[in-house]
């Protein structure tokens, strides 16, 4: 849902959303069955090919993840706030890395 949120009104087609999760998952397309029960994202044609299914997140994603942006920081901030920016710097090159395998 984050990632959707960062793509802004227009949304990406499941392919995009899959190259840009951390961990791929072969089974997109139930992911975004789930959430759009829930009413988390909302899918669309695309205008331009009618074979492409836009992913957008909803206003009910969006509420959700303000909520939760705050205790995943404090989160993160207590799991890696003792190694030190020098740190940081060198496992998020790493979790780069790994992310283009």
């Amino acid at each position: 849902m984050r990632i959707l949120r960062g793509a802004g009104g227009e949304g990406l087609a499941c392919n995009e959303i899959s190259e840009r999760l951390l961990v791929k998952s072969p089974d997109i397309t139930r992911l975004l069955d789930r959430l759009e029960k829930q009413e988390l994202i909302v899918r669309s044609r695309s205008r331009v090919d009618r074979r492409i299914v836009n992913a957008s997140i909803s206003k009910t994603g969006l509420e959700l993840l303000e909520r939760l942006d705050e205790p995943m920081q404090s989160l993160h901030k207590s799991q890696l706030g003792s190694l030190g920016q020098e740190k940081l710097t060198q496992l998020l090159a790493l979790i780069n890395e790994l992310s283009e395998k």
